[in-house]
């Protein structure tokens, strides 16, 4: 049976996907809601097979599937920008969005269908729902994708679980099936854009810095295949390993990454990088800014560390000190919003790329400082880093700047979005930088009513809402391209439900929160 935490998480988001379709009801909606009451049904067998250990491969213990919040999120993502680009007359965005949506729906379908299957004994009804929802949503592709677009979806779905075999395999305890849905989902969807986009490159087409992205997110995560397939056969915590990293980390990237980004953008990436970067004095002083504030965190690293006395080897840092980070994190993303956005995008990718490849450098233990970030890093753990890998920076860094990469600029030129639309890249600000950093430092020093069956407080989550509300007013003020014209309840809402997501989940809200309050902004 799910306890009160689920049922209350499934709740809120049900009343978001109702919340988008009460706005945008079109024949997706119908898919949504079906996929929405299986998904829901399925997280009871998934619940039950991570409980009895009968699941397929090891995934994340200290939480329940959270197999409905993800599998909404996609679809829901797809739907919001086909309407936000059909009502800016953008045609292919809008067609794209149909692709994501459907690819969303797939996707999660296929790992319900495979929670179906391997549990024992076969549950009748919820094969039915199953068998429903997938009827109505591949109805609705038939007549609704072309031929093209249908390939498309079925080349993410191939690699999706090409993908999930590989890396859930590779990394047990990281994830949880809500979590490998989201992740290796988005990456699948990466990948599939950047092979489409490889084979028809026309010169002039398309933002360079789009084609970074995509590079960036991929060449990281090959890099990361590569290795771990090596290290198989091999000791990686040597001095000939580690040199034969650094060396292979050298060829892959010019001799791999940076021809492919070549060919995208059709002129040297590194010359375009370097004007990119020093192209005006405001991204100069943004840059030294932004060097500060990573100085800060690097300082707070090496304090905390040198605090932790011999005799309290297993103290871990605290749900406080651990909020530092994000109001950090805060102070990075703010001025970057407000003053150049693309510069903001840029940054945030490379950030990704160094946070990745420190991540491998500190799992494989690669000299000479592998170990030393292990040190370092092991003081920040919680429960949720039960897995091989240390990811909840990775997660912060994606649900601040998920909003800013996913933010529909062709489908809104020249800042002509208005009401709340015009805080989608500000939804990781609001969402994880102030709800979620408010919620947990005013609920774990005074709160005390909780929620039921949870850790979190009513007094944490009404002042996350209190906390959001001001921040969108002083972005109001502060910024002066955020018009909200009459959208003022709906922000409230749309807030408010964020935050009662955020009381009752056990998934990584950090890459859950950004998302459901970017589709509820679009």
């Amino acid at each position: 049976m799910l306890n009160k935490p689920v049922l209350a998480e499934s709740l809120v988001v049900f009343v978001i996907v109702l919340c988008v379709h009460a706005v945008v009801w079109d024949r997706y909606s119908w898919c949504a809601v079906a996929l929405a009451v299986q998904a829901f049904y399925v997280q009871f067998k998934w619940d039950r097979l991570l409980q009895l250990g009968g699941a397929v491969f090891q995934f994340r213990t200290a939480a329940n599937s959270g197999l409905l919040p993800a599998s909404m999120v996609i679809p829901l993502l797809g739907i919001v920008m086909k309407e936000r680009c059909k009502t800016a007359g953008i045609v292919y965005f809008e067609r794209f969005g149909i692709v994501v949506a459907s690819t969303g729906m797939l996707v999660a379908l296929f790992l319900s269908v495979i929670a179906v299957g391997i549990t024992k004994p076969v549950p009748t009804n919820t094969c039915i729902l199953t068998g429903v929802a997938g009827s109505i949503i591949i109805y609705t592709m038939k007549h609704s994708l072309t031929v093209s677009e249908v390939i498309e979806v079925l080349e993410v779905l191939l690699i999706f679980v090409y993908l999930s075999m590989i890396l859930l395999y590779l990394l047990p305890r990281c994830f949880t099936p809500g979590e490998a849905l989201l992740v290796l989902g988005g990456i699948s969807f990466v990948l599939n854009q950047l092979i489409k986009r490889s084979l028809t490159v026309i010169e002039g087409r398309g933002d360079p810095i789009d084609f970074f992205l995509l590079v960036a997110v991929v060449g990281v995560i090959l890099l990361g295949l590569f290795f771990t397939v090596l290290f198989m056969f091999m000791d990686s915590g040597t001095w000939i390993s580690s040199m034969f990293f650094h060396m292979m980390t050298a060829v892959l990237g010019l001799g791999v990454i940076m021809p492919w980004l070549y060919r995208l953008i059709q002129r040297n990436p590194l010359f375009w990088l370097l004007q990119f970067l020093f192209q005006t004095q405001t991204r100069v002083y943004l840059l030294v800014y932004w060097t500060f504030l990573a100085a800060s965190a690097c300082g707070i690293v090496f304090y905390q560390n040198a605090k932790r006395s011999s005799e309290s080897k297993k103290h871990q840092a605290s749900t406080i000190t651990r909020k530092y980070f994000h109001f950090i994190v805060v102070a990075t993303y703010v001025p970057g919003l407000i003053y150049d956005r693309q510069l903001l995008y840029v940054a945030a990718v490379l950030c990704l790329a160094v946070f990745i490849f420190l991540e491998y450098i500190r799992y494989f233990r690669i000299k000479p400082f592998g170990q030393t970030l292990r040190h370092l890093l092991s003081l920040f753990l919680d429960e949720r880093d039960s897995g091989p890998l240390i990811l909840t920076h990775i997660y912060l860094l994606l649900g601040m700047s998920l909003p800013v990469w996913l933010f529909p600029r062709s489908c809104a030129p020249k800042g002509t979005l208005s009401g709340a639309g015009v805080l989608v890249p500000y939804s990781g600000v609001l969402a994880v930088g102030v709800g979620d950093t408010i919620a947990s430092v005013f609920g774990s020093t005074m709160g005390e009513i909780k929620w039921p069956g949870t850790k979190k407080t009513v007094e944490g989550t009404m002042t996350a809402i209190f906390a959001q509300i001001i921040a969108v007013a002083l972005i109001l003020i502060f910024d002066s391209g955020v018009y909200l014209n009459s959208s003022y309840a709906w922000i409230l809402a749309s807030v408010s439900l964020v935050s009662l997501l955020e009381a009752s989940t056990t998934q990584i809200d950090n890459l859950l929160l950004p998302l459901y309050l970017q589709i509820l902004f679009m």
